[in-house]
């Protein structure tokens, strides 16, 4: 590089651009990143079988005969249900991971949504069923901040960008393996192996095996340096498990990142869970009425049931492939030219392609092509949130920062839930209709302006240490 001038060597030096992220690492800071990276996948494992699985269950748990609008709108009760859990969660575990330590809340975390995912196999009616979805996202509401918080303290500045990134980045494996879960267990059904409209509870069972990383992880974790030393210097908060919430709410700085971190996270998070999480509807409607428009002669109910959740099962992997392509591209701008310019770009992607899917989607061709564009400018900023939030706060009330911006957009999330389904009955028509769902996931997309316009205010953390 000796022909360059001084200026670009000092760009590629400090970009990371001369040396990969994962050439600093060693083996102890690949078993944590692993760890962390496993339990961040299980919980999005988890996740999206609720994704999958929440309608077929409701219509078998609901009474014979119940219309089909009225079991999607009992879905988005039952996902509000999940995603006050979820915050909840958040809440209570990144505040004991400050108190108690990041490496033994994880396992914790990881214990309580595979018991309670595994549970709801059990379910026999809409309480229960809710109700273990309730207790399973207190469990993954704590993952996020954890995880991000263990690795960031403990692999080299160097490495931590990349690192962060790519546990957004290899989530959507876990993404992934629930929808060919969700296809084997359609094929179980079809072939008897399973009982007709049971095959739902399977697919919580596999949502159970997380559990046995606890089992394997748990005596090697242990706590990152950073967390130790505030521990034996005193800073860690004393009192209460929410002191440390006064300490982010009582220093100015940490009060300021706290807003800006929130309102950021909120944006995205409402996003995908009050818009991109209901993708999936919108594609039942329309494939279902492309499949029968192009007949070339009528099909049975369980044709047209198999050729709609074939090309469901196509258009979501599609979209996961997009989701990952989006947050490595997010993870390399952030590295080269900044947080707040990755946030910008993912932001401005996510209003426009999310406004032209609900807008123009009408056969599974548009949804093959739509689908990853949508997953990818969606889910680009879910990297930044790893990367940027424990960026933003000081070790001893890094978890419970962290975990505070990502898991309040939860709640908010929650409420875009139960205002969407108001937005499809009470001013777009009546539930399950493929107009409802586009009009109200287009104004809907308004969310996403809340982020851009937050920016300007948001502190640049490239090449800055954490703060301490």
């Amino acid at each position: 590089m000796k022909n360059f001038p001084n200026n670009v060597i000092q760009h590629f030096t400090e970009t990371g651009m001369n040396r990969p992220w994962y050439k600093d690492l060693t083996a102890y800071h690949w078993f944590v990143f692993l760890v962390a990276s496993a339990a961040w996948f299980f919980d999005c494992l988890d996740q999206r079988l609720f994704s999958l699985a929440r309608i077929p269950a409701l219509r078998s748990l609901m009474p014979p005969g119940t219309e089909t609008g009225v079991v999607q709108a009992t879905g988005k009760e039952v996902t509000a249900v999940f995603l006050i859990g979820w915050g909840i969660g958040g809440l209570i575990f990144g505040a004991l991971g400050d108190r108690y330590g990041r490496a033994r809340m994880l396992t914790v975390t990881v214990l309580i949504y595979s018991v309670f995912t595994g549970l709801t196999f059990f379910s026999r009616s809409y309480w229960d069923f809710a109700l273990f979805r309730f207790l399973t996202g207190l469990g993954v509401g704590g993952v996020f901040g954890l995880a991000v918080a263990l690795i960031a303290e403990t692999v080299p500045d160097t490495a931590r960008t990349g690192a962060l990134g790519m546990l957004q980045v290899l989530s959507t494996i876990g993404n992934i393996s629930a929808g060919v879960f969700n296809s084997l267990v359609d094929w179980l059904q079809r072939n008897e192996f399973v009982k007709e409209g049971e095959g739902w509870r399977y697919m919580f069972l596999i949502g159970a095996l997380p559990a046995f990383l606890v089992l394997l992880t748990g005596t090697y974790l242990r706590e990152p340096d950073r967390w130790l030393r505030a521990k034996e210097a005193g800073k860690l908060s004393q009192g209460g498990i929410f002191s440390s919430y006064r300490g982010l709410l009582t220093d100015r700085r940490w009060r300021k990142n706290l807003i800006i971190g929130a309102l950021l996270a909120s944006t995205g998070v409402i996003g995908l869970w009050a818009i991109g999480e209901y993708a999936v509807d919108l594609q039942r409607n329309v494939f279902k009425t492309y499949f029968t428009a192009n007949a070339t002669s009528p099909l049975s109910p369980q044709e047209l049931d198999t050729k709609v959740a074939n090309a469901i099962s196509v258009a979501y992997i599609l979209n996961m492939l997009g989701a990952g392509t989006g947050m490595w591209i997010f993870t390399k701008i952030a590295m080269w030219y900044g947080r707040r310019t990755a946030f910008a770009l993912g932001y401005l992607s996510a209003f426009l392609i999310t406004l032209l899917v609900y807008w123009k989607m009408s056969s599974p061709f548009d949804a093959y092509w739509m689908m990853p564009l949508m997953g990818a400018a969606q889910l680009s900023v879910f990297a930044g949130f790893a990367i940027y939030l424990p960026e933003i706060f000081p070790s001893h009330l890094r978890s419970t920062g962290t975990s505070f911006c990502y898991n309040l957009g939860r709640f908010a999330a929650a409420g875009g839930s139960f205002f969407s389904a108001w937005l499809a009955t009470r001013m777009f028509g009546q539930f399950g209709s493929p107009l409802m769902e586009r009009y109200s996931a287009m104004t809907m997309c308004a969310i996403f302006l809340v982020g851009l316009v937050t920016l300007p205010f948001a502190p640049e953390t490239k090449d800055q240490p954490l703060p301490e």
